[in-house]
């Protein structure tokens, strides 16, 4: 089973985001800010990670550098999503390194087409 970490300190969107991925198959792992989420990708290596952009104690900018600072996570495919919508605001997170993103709110249909081209180019890497 597919895990994926969800990083978000909206309690509401990373409770709804885990239950609508749950009923689809995938298994999530939900952390409440950046720091959390680094702690538990470490510990639990998951498959892929969707995180917020603006969280308390630790941005997702900061988590996805984190992250490609280890070997056994710098391959896992990472989508932010986030309410910054501007164009700008994509290019940066797709510059920074990664794989997608996604702006809130977003349709289930497209969270789950962004999951799987995701897991599909990892397997190619």
């Amino acid at each position: 089973m597919t895990r994926i970490l969800l990083i978000d300190d909206n309690a509401t969107i990373l409770e709804n985001t885990a239950e609508l991925l749950e009923l689809e198959g995938y298994e999530t792992i939900s952390a409440s800010n950046g720091r959390e989420g680094l702690e538990k990708a470490l510990r639990l290596v998951p498959d892929i990670i969707l995180c917020d952009l603006l969280m308390p104690e630790m941005d997702g900018f900061t988590v996805l550098k984190r992250i490609g600072e280890h070997p056994d996570l710098k391959r896992i495919p990472f989508i932010f999503f986030s309410a910054k919508s501007e164009k700008i605001d994509i290019k940066m997170g797709l510059d920074s390194g990664a794989d997608d993103y996604l702006t809130k709110p977003f349709e289930l249909e497209g969270l789950l087409k962004s999951i799987e081209k995701c897991l599909l180019k990892k397997m190619i890497r």
